[in-house]
């Protein structure tokens, strides 16, 4: 009896080492890539996200907000609609006559980085994907449309507007990433995915048909998959250097650009969106930037 009393404290001490090292593994893996969800009201400011008080303020500024109204006062053009960018009235009021609505926590958009697709990164997490956005959705409809706020990281620190898009897919998919696991984009082909420990696995049909129709790849063998469709398109290719992957025909805009001149630019309600300051769609066809 005693020696099956001391078996069975050796196998729940196993046990309980082992499901120690998978959850110091889930945190891990989360820390690369910023959290799975915004904080709750009570809850502690995700710590992964540099500046994350300052773009919680942001997303609800009378200034955010505004811009959010200014883009969904415009018609979604009908066709492809790709042409010069739009200049949006400004108004006294941008929200008159609108519906109420918030803008929502801001969540981590994390997206593959440029050496994972060029093959000269490791496959693991630290190095496949990183935070390159901050996205936060509208808590309800406003006149049938949805749309994101999208913040750009700002060079020396903090936040700043650099879009108002069409929908809430961006933050939808952003919102699916769960303690251990973490989501992020393949933003050429708007694929998104879900990476398990070392296992990708796609969350919409473009990521499916990345993978090629495969229900989950390892990571190592997704990195595959990428080079070969990226690795000649990278920035300072010949495919970049030529306009190829200049994304939805948006002007390209100078880092001094004046955030207070949006202007809508893109075609069909999933690529329709306000470019703000120095932000340019480029990056959402086949360059990785």
């Amino acid at each position: 009896m005693h020696e099956t009393r001391t078996s069975s404290k050796r196998a729940a001490s196993r046990r309980s080492r082992l499901t120690t090292v998978l959850v110091l593994s889930a945190s891990a893996l989360l820390s690369v890539a910023g959290p799975a969800h915004a904080a709750a009201p009570m809850d502690p400011l995700p710590a992964d996200i540099p500046g994350y008080q300052a773009a919680l303020d942001l997303v609800k500024s009378a200034d955010v907000r505004n811009a959010v109204c200014r883009f969904l006062s415009i018609p979604v053009p009908q066709g492809d609609g790709v042409g010069a960018p739009q200049p949006i009235p400004d108004k006294a009021d941008p929200c008159e006559g609108m519906s109420a609505f918030t803008v929502q926590d801001p969540l981590a958009l994390n997206e593959i980085t440029p050496g994972f697709a060029a093959g000269t990164s490791l496959p693991i997490a630290t190095e496949a994907v990183k935070l390159s956005y901050l996205v936060s959705a509208l808590n309800a409809p406003v006149n049938g449309r949805n749309a994101t706020v999208m913040l750009a990281p700002t060079q020396g620190g903090g936040w700043h507007l650099a879009a108002v898009r069409e929908g809430d897919s961006d933050a939808t998919y952003a919102g699916r990433a769960t303690v251990g696991t973490v989501v992020f984009a393949e933003p050429q082909i708007r694929g998104w995915y879900q990476l398990k420990l070392t296992t990708v696995e796609p969350l919409n049909d473009q990521a499916r048909q990345g993978l090629g129709g495969q229900p989950s790849v390892s990571l190592s063998d997704y990195q595959k998959l990428v080079k070969a469709r990226y690795a000649d398109k990278l920035p300072g290719s010949v495919y970049d250097t030529t306009g190829m992957s200049s994304g939805y025909g948006a002007a390209k805009k100078t880092e001094g650009a004046s955030s207070s001149t949006p202007a809508l630019v893109g075609g069909s309600g999933a690529a329709l969106a306000l470019a703000v300051g120095a932000f340019a769609l480029r990056r959402r066809r086949n360059a990785i930037a």
